[in-house]
C-alpha cells in the first residue's frame, strides 16, 4: 500500500477535511466519500462536487505539465473528454455501498 503525502496545508489547518480517497485495487476504483460536509454547511452539494471533480482536473492537468510537459490545456481537453464519454457510456459498473456518517 503505498498512500499519498497529506498536502502541507491540510496538516497545518485545524478545519481541514478530507474529501475524497480513491484507491486502484483488486483491479477496480475504490473510493472514500464525504458526502454531506457541503450539504450540512447549507451549500449545495452536487455542484460542491461537479466544482472539487473540476478543480481535480486541472490539478491534474498541470501536475502533467510539470512532470512530463504536457500542454495542460490539451490536457485538460482529453481529461473532460474521457469524462464525459465515462458518464455516457460507463466502462465498469459503479458498485459497493455507502456508509452513513462523516467526520
Amino acid at each position: 500500500m503505498k498512500p499519498l503525502v497529506i498536502p502541507p496545508a491540510a496538516q497545518r489547518d485545524e478545519s481541514a477535511r478530507q474529501l475524497v480517497s480513491a484507491w486502484a485495487a483488486e483491479k477496480g476504483l475504490h473510493c472514500t466519500l464525504n458526502i454531506g460536509l457541503w450539504h450540512d454547511s447549507g451549500r449545495d452539494e452536487p455542484a460542491s462536487w461537479g466544482i472539487l471533480l473540476s478543480d481535480l482536473a486541472r490539478h491534474a492537468a498541470n501536475a502533467l505539465q510539470e512532470q512530463y510537459g504536457l500542454d495542460s490545456t490539451d490536457t485538460l481537453a482529453r481529461i473532460r473528454q474521457a469524462f464525459d464519454m465515462e458518464l455516457s457510456d460507463p466502462t465498469s459498473d459503479t458498485t459497493g455501498s455507502f456508509h452513513h456518517g462523516h467526520t
